[in-house]
């Protein structure tokens, strides 16, 4: 079995030579692992042992990892990270829609991978340190409107209500909020909030700012909050 103290993440790949490079460099950097090698193996392990965590690749047999990823979000509020081919960009798009919190492309940098890792956990951290503990030190907030962000605690509050969003969708909203009817492109976002090997999937921006919307905005028809400025991009109103 594995420390209680240690994060745990769930990595599932059917190359093995890729388990292996994930578990060196995460064991490397003080993390559990465990394994699965097909989809159907997936679900029930995540399901069983609760991840702190998964990296989970698209192409599996038994059950895709777009089917094993929706499956286990229906039970598990558990951040994973799509890993994707540079020609599945579809499969990525689908993947962020069907609640994935990031993806990596293969081949992917080690050092992008545990960037991406760390991120995703912080933000699991930062959302169930308690209160008493978080409010030691001065809090780093945006307020726009109906707006609210805690930087601190990845917490995002639309008049008063939390709301839950992925790593990505917070890190765009706080792009955005930082700079209030600033309006941004879409290749701007894609270079500022995903990194440079993201540059040309555009449509990744659309469906992030989408599921952002789903989540903040009372009419997703008449936005708001995060507003389309037509062929130029996207930005925070502020309130009149």
């Amino acid at each position: 079995m594995y420390e209680d103290d240690k994060k745990t993440i769930l990595i599932v790949d059917d190359e093995q030579s890729i388990i292996d490079i994930l578990v060196y460099n995460l064991k490397k950097e003080g993390y559990n692992t465990i394994e699965a090698t097909d989809g159907v193996s997936a679900v029930e392990i995540a399901l069983d042992q609760k991840p702190d965590l998964i990296l989970l690749d698209i192409m599996l047999p038994k059950m895709d990892g777009l089917t094993a990823c929706k499956k286990i979000k229906n039970s598990l509020n558990v951040p994973i990270l799509i890993l994707s081919a540079k020609d599945e960009e579809l499969d990525k798009i689908v993947g962020l829609e069907l609640g994935a919190d990031d993806y990596i492309t293969k081949p992917f940098s080690v050092r992008e991978l545990m960037a991406r890792v760390k991120a995703n956990l912080r933000k699991i951290d930062a959302s169930s340190t308690p209160t008493e503990v978080k409010e030691e030190k001065p809090q780093h907030k945006i307020e726009v409107g109906d707006l609210s962000l805690d930087i601190d605690r990845f917490e995002v509050k639309v008049r008063g209500e939390k709301v839950d969003l992925t790593v990505r969708e917070f890190e765009v909203l706080k792009y955005l909020a930082m700079q209030p009817e600033q309006i941004v492109s879409r290749e701007l976002l894609l270079e500022k909030v995903w990194g440079y090997e993201y540059f040309g999937d555009i449509r990744t921006v659309d469906v992030t700012v989408r599921r952002i919307r789903e989540k903040i905005e009372d009419d997703t028809t008449n936005p708001q909050i995060l507003v389309t400025k037509r062929g130029v991009g996207y930005y925070i109103a502020k309130p009149d």
